[in-house]
């Protein structure tokens, strides 16, 4: 057992035990062993998911993974921070209740919920091109 002196207190005790688990959670249990560590550990997965779900909300309205990131992001950030847990885990029900009400459906909805879902998604990539600078009704337009 390691002696513990008063500018240290229990950390070198975290860190012996946080060493024993293997694999990334012994890593940072490690570095959250320290006040400094936690608060740069927090920083960092702050800064780093705030960046993926910022990211994806803004890719969103775009074909591609938007909310894949957003979600990835959401899980990032649960790794340091209870409330990104909480709104993950409501996403994640959100999502299975969607999806479960999606089965249900006959082929008329289905077919239905697809074509808004493509006409939307046309939409935004049309006025989001637009507000770019390119017209795409005006190229077709001059090509025919």
């Amino acid at each position: 057992m390691p002696i513990q002196n008063s500018e240290t207190g229990d950390a070198d005790k975290l860190k012996d035990e946080a060493a024993r688990r293997s694999g990334i959670h012994g890593w940072l249990d490690g570095v959250r062993s320290t006040r400094s560590g936690a608060l740069t550990l927090k920083i960092v997965i702050g800064v780093i998911g705030s960046v993926m779900v910022i990211g994806g909300l803004i890719m969103v309205p775009f074909p591609g993974p938007g909310w894949l990131v957003v979600f990835a992001g959401l899980a990032v950030l649960a790794t340091e921070f209870h409330w990104a847990h909480k709104v993950l885990e409501f996403g994640k029900r959100t999502l299975h209740a969607w999806t479960q009400w999606y089965k249900r459906q006959g082929w008329t909805v289905r077919i239905l919920v697809a074509v808004v879902t493509v006409a939307a998604a046309g939409v935004i990539v049309y006025f989001g091109l637009r507000t770019l600078g390119v017209d795409l009704l005006q190229m077709a337009k001059d090509y025919l």
